[in-house]
């Protein structure tokens, strides 16, 4: 029997993300990785700096997908509280972390106040996620990837957290770019095709906004078994081109 694919979510901790002032990628870079290593991203939340509702999330998330990526809260300021957070979600303790430390006490030197030293402090038991950037690091607790807010540094993290992951049977996808009629035209064909091919997935995206440009959709295809994702384009191709609609079949 094939082992299914594993699951993940991600956990957006930050005020400044609910506010509007900084705009998320974060989730995105993590969706690419993780498809790129047939994992599948099936949840997203974000909230905000509040403790309960980091610990309420993170406990609902850990206990139903194989792995969860946080990011943000792991800076040196006090609104940083993703750690204990974690902790608390875990029932586990949290302290100052000698590895961490030592790669602090590296970085800063004389400079290591307080607030930097906050950042060596990590839930009991959690392993290093190295931080190749700024080289404060993340950390893992079970499950649990917890990792920084800035974009720059959560990607190089990724670097780390990559070999720990099992892996899963890539998706492929295929678009068809449909021109010239609205998603509503193309919708019972699509519907069709989808109840054919029940192990597969079809998304329609539309573009264009009635008379300003080109009006049209692009029609995804997604599944693990490639051969029965390029036989569905084209049959699609064909029932589509066969009602007079133009189709493009994108590159992969």
């Amino acid at each position: 029997m094939t082992q299914a694919s594993p699951t993940a979510a991600v956990l957006i901790i930050g005020d400044e993300i609910l506010s509007g002032r900084t705009a998320d990628t974060n989730l995105n870079t993590i969706a690419r990785f993780l498809a790129a290593l047939g994992i599948d991203l099936m949840e997203a939340r974000t909230v905000g700096d509040r403790e309960d509702q980091i610990v309420g999330a993170l406990n609902a998330l850990r206990h139903t997908h194989d792995y969860v990526f946080t990011t943000g809260g792991i800076g040196p300021t006090h609104d940083d509280i993703t750690a204990d957070c974690v902790a608390r979600a875990f029932g586990i303790g949290i302290a100052e972390h000698p590895e961490a430390l030592a790669i602090l006490e590296r970085r800063y030197g004389d400079e290591l106040n307080a607030a930097r030293q906050r950042m060596a402090r990590i839930p009991d038991g959690g392993v290093l996620i190295a931080n190749p950037v700024t080289d404060a690091p993340g950390f893992q607790v079970e499950n649990v990837f917890v990792m920084a807010g800035v974009p720059k540094i959560m990607t190089a993290m990724l670097e780390d957290v990559a070999p720990r992951l099992r892996t899963g049977a890539v998706v492929h996808a295929r678009t068809l770019r449909v021109t010239g009629v609205g998603e509503g035209t193309v919708a019972a064909t699509l519907s069709e095709a989808a109840r054919a091919n029940p192990d597969l997935s079809f998304g329609s995206y539309p573009f264009g906004a009635g008379s300003q440009g080109e009006i049209g959709t692009n029609l995804v295809v997604r599944g693990r078994d490639l051969a029965a994702v390029e036989a569905a384009v084209a049959a699609l191709s064909e029932r589509l081109t066969a009602q007079g609609i133009a189709v493009t079949l994108q590159p992969a």
